[in-house]
């Protein structure tokens, strides 16, 4: 199987297929969709935004590159050059095979070819094609850009190794793939789902309660908990210390009274009208696009709430998330001096003005200032040698001193570079000074640092590691040909009264 997926073919390009594009364009892959709607390069435009807009409240990593989005006329257009296949076309099997086949004739045999489907069997889809062993379903769920989870179907061709390379292509993409053991219709999550669903369905058609109040009665209350932590651990808690066999034991019994159905309600046209109703109701008037931003707000609050706790799909993505910082500084200091001299100043820092750092005036707000000096300063952290193992032993550095000088306004959407100059350096401290750059290389803000290396666990300073300083001390060198900055060393100014 390919190790290193840069373009992936996407063969469908619905609600799945633009939040596959969206995650895998922010990961810096080239995608090339097919897909014979015309609304389709429209949405997923729109859906891609949507889904960068999310990542920029979801983490402060730097954004990577972003990919190339292409659209293509015909499949075997969409599928040339591809080092990965994913179907997300219309939930019918002879559609999936047809796409699947194409898949299969046009690409390398050592091409995945995954299905987003959300129930039909992998080894129905794989029967007509050629070399069917990397055939695949990868059913992730919506939003995909957001949401981690992706499971993985293999069917009664599909080979070890196939299943293996796409959970590392997923993985590598900020997700959490789950092994499906066997070939099961709907696979795991849409089961359990689809339970809910039904019996939703029947308690509105009795009148037991409307829409609105039943997703109420999920999303305060059990949905927050299933955010976390799934069933079986939630009821072993139930259990208190006797634990899972103690709850069984008290509330088993129940699961033979009659308080669900498996079987959904005729859907008869005056169901349909007063879900529909129901449904408008509770959207208030609120558009698609409005209800997206809002679900996707919702889902960062809590997903960062779990990462503070590094649980669940909080855990994933503070993973992912050191992937992230590290992907955009991929240089090291070994690296420059191994092909010739360190840069001076140090270029490592870059980025855009995402819409939400601006105030009223449309300029970049004061504590955004600093958000950026201080990515400057985490990358040149990063180029020096200090990463998460070095923070896991007890040792970093913290900044005790900052001095902002603004230059001219920094925009929405504006992009900007950082440079980063060592004025000094010695076993406890770094004196830093950082240039924030237009793309036309005119300075629109500095920052001088000063950040003091601090034992965390003793929370007291303390000499950095001897290699820490020896790369400092390399940079000190190549920077002491520059000349100090004009805005070095200065105070406030006021007038002498």
């Amino acid at each position: 199987m390919k190790k290193k997926i840069e373009r992936v073919a996407l063969l469908g390009g619905g609600v799945i297929g633009a939040g596959w594009a969206a995650r895998m364009l922010l990961h810096d892959i080239d995608v090339c969709v097919f897909d014979p709607s015309p609304r389709a390069e429209p949405r997923m435009k729109e859906v891609v935004e949507n889904a960068a807009r999310a990542w920029r409240n979801m983490t402060l990593a730097p954004p990577a590159p972003r990919g190339n989005l292409q659209f293509a006329a015909t499949p075997a257009a969409a599928l040339e050059g591809a080092d990965f296949v994913q179907e997300s076309g219309p939930e019918r099997l002879e559609i999936k095979k047809e796409l699947i086949s194409q898949a299969c004739a046009q690409t390398d045999a050592d091409v995945v070819v995954a299905s987003s489907t959300s129930g039909l069997l992998p080894s129905q889809m794989q029967a007509d094609a050629r070399h069917p062993q990397r055939v695949l379903v990868a059913h992730p769920f919506n939003p995909v850009y957001l949401l981690p989870l992706v499971e993985i179907v293999g069917g009664a061709a599909t080979t070890t190794e196939a299943r293996k390379a796409a959970e590392s292509f997923y993985r590598s993409i900020g997700m959490h793939p789950l092994q499906v053991r066997k070939e099961v219709d709907a696979f795991l999550a849409d089961r359990m789902m689809e339970a809910l669903w039904r019996e939703a369905l029947h308690l509105v058609r009795e009148g037991a309660a409307t829409a609105d109040e039943l997703d109420q009665a999920i999303c305060y209350g059990p949905g927050l908990r299933w955010s976390f932590m799934g069933s079986f651990l939630t009821y072993r808690i139930a259990g208190g210390e006797g634990g899972f066999r103690h709850f069984m034991e008290q509330f088993g019994p129940s699961l033979k009274w009659p308080w669900t159905r498996f079987d959904g309600p005729d859907l008869t046209e005056k169901l349909l009208d007063t879900l529909s109703e129901q449904s408008d109701a509770q959207a208030a008037g609120r558009a698609i696009a409005d209800l997206e931003r809002i679900r996707d707000d919702c889902l960062v609050s809590v997903m960062q709430a779990l990462r503070a706790n590094d649980w669940a799909s909080g855990k994933v993505w503070k993973q992912h998330e050191e992937v992230l910082y590290k992907k955009p500084h991929r240089r090291t200091l070994e690296e420059d001096t191994a092909v010739g001299d360190i840069p001076t100043p140090l270029t490592l820092h870059q980025g855009i003005v995402p819409p939400e750092w601006v105030d009223y005036n449309n300029h970049m707000t004061e504590s955004r200032y600093l958000q950026a000096f201080g990515d400057a300063s985490d990358a040149l952290f990063r180029y020096i040698g200090i990463d998460r193992a070095y923070h896991a032993s007890g040792r970093s550095y913290y900044t005790v001193e900052t001095h902002l000088n603004f230059l001219k306004e920094l925009h929405a959407a504006q992009p900007f570079t950082i440079d980063t100059q060592l004025l000094a350096t010695d076993p406890k401290r770094i004196h830093l000074f950082h240039t924030l750059r237009a793309e036309s290389g005119d300075p629109l803000a500095t920052t001088e640092q000063l950040l003091l290396h601090v034992n965390t666990k003793q929370n007291r300073a303390t000499p950095a590691d001897e290699k820490i300083l020896a790369r400092l001390q390399q940079i000190l060198d190549a920077h002491q040909s520059l000349p100090k900055p004009e805005q070095a060393g200065r105070a406030v100014w006021a007038k002498k009264a």
